[in-house]
């Protein structure tokens, strides 16, 4: 009995002393292929070498340029070219904040559809270093920003090389997008759509990913009350699916898919939430959950394949999107929170357009014009 309770006591010591002092590269003996790839890409882009990737920054500069390597060493074309796509934005004080986008391409195969996009974006930067007090004096501590948002930026790199591997199903082209200055108020992003592509109104839909890491606390996708975007959400709930995210209607945090969403294209924001270490020393790879981040891959993988070989184009003749820009003067009816094709099921508004915005020319309440003109809406004449 008594050899029985020694041999027992060394087993539990043998267990706990294996938990506390783990070897990393036995731990990652459980990891798959896939999650072992994000592991190492988030241990590059969260390195102290980065320095915590703020805005402008030669960790920031660093950063794009791995993603920019990754790109090449899986054979994706680049849009932004050798020197990546480069810009400047004046700070109050009237210094000028240069940062870089890297765009990858996979060129779509349908004749029709390959000049029309899917943008899947996530942001490069974070907050850099911050001022901490420690025993009374003031040091600094890098931010490494493994969650946010290496953690995107790795999701990124393998969705390309997934859909990399089997363009044939794509109809649409895809751009991947890592947005510089992203928190400098989605600086990267708006550069993007409003001075480098030449073509805006040519993407179809925009996928954001941002903070992916945490996936115990909730896998949620906010579509900006979209009915495209949400109409693939609930498709896919149907289905079998590896982890099903949360439509939530209440957007978790600030990021790129607001740039897009100012222009009107559809999107979608893929996110775990925020979480303790948000914005702190402590946003390590440590906090990363792997099998997590797999499963989300496979539904963020699966989601764009359901989006990529969809017929209608967001600017296809009929039905067309109600804008200022678009809608020219006359007297047309306006169509809310109408389906394509079913124009009985909609909410008939006659106005006339001019300049200065839209009149409406019947006694129906309207929102303003604001509201209006990002609804789910079209004009007919």
């Amino acid at each position: 009995m008594k050899r029985l309770f020694a041999s027992i006591l060394l087993i539990l010591g043998s267990i706990a002393a294996n938990a506390q002092f783990r070897d990393p590269l036995i731990s990652d003996l459980s990891l798959g292929e896939t999650a072992r790839e994000m592991k190492s890409r988030i241990q590059m882009l969260s390195s102290a070498a980065m320095e915590g990737r703020r805005a402008g920054s030669e960790g920031e500069t660093a950063a794009a340029a791995y993603i920019a390597s990754e790109f090449d060493r899986m054979g994706i074309e680049r849009l932004s070219g050798t020197d990546m796509e480069q810009f400047g934005m004046k700070l109050p004080g009237g210094d000028t904040l240069r940062s870089r986008n890297v765009l990858g391409f996979i060129q779509g195969y349908d004749k029709n559809l390959k000049d029309h996009y899917i943008v899947i974006g996530a942001r490069l930067d974070n907050v850099g270093t911050i001022k901490v007090s420690v025993d009374g004096e003031t040091v600094e501590r890098i931010c490494y920003g493994a969650n946010g948002n290496a953690s995107g930026l790795a999701m990124m790199l393998q969705l390309a090389g997934m859909l990399s591997a089997r363009s044939v199903l794509l109809r649409r082209s895809v751009i991947f997008a890592a947005f510089g200055a992203s928190l400098e108020g989605g600086a990267g992003a708006w550069y993007f759509l409003n001075r480098a592509f030449s073509a805006p109104e040519s993407i179809d839909a925009m996928v954001n990913l941002d903070m992916l890491g945490t996936g115990s606390g909730g896998f949620y996708a906010y579509t900006c009350s979209n009915d495209d975007m949400n109409r693939i959400v609930n498709e896919l709930a149907a289905t079998l699916q590896p982890v099903q995210p949360v439509l939530v209607t209440r957007e978790p945090v600030n990021s790129d898919h607001r740039i897009f969403y100012d222009k009107e294209i559809p999107s979608v924001f893929f996110t775990t939430g925020m979480y303790p270490e948000y914005n702190s020393p402590r946003d390590t790879e440590s906090i990363i959950e792997y099998d997590d981040m797999e499963r989300e891959l496979e539904y963020i993988y699966n989601f764009t394949l359901k989006l990529a070989p969809t017929d209608r184009s967001r600017n296809s003749a009929i039905p067309k999107r109600a804008t200022c820009a678009a809608v020219p003067a006359g007297r047309f009816t306006l169509i809310t929170n109408a389906t394509p094709g079913r124009p009985s099921w909609a909410l008939r508004i006659p106005f006339h357009s001019s300049r200065g915005g839209f009149t409406c020319t019947s006694n129906t309440p309207v929102r303003p014009l604001r509201t209006v003109s990002r609804a789910r809406c079209w004009w007919t004449s």
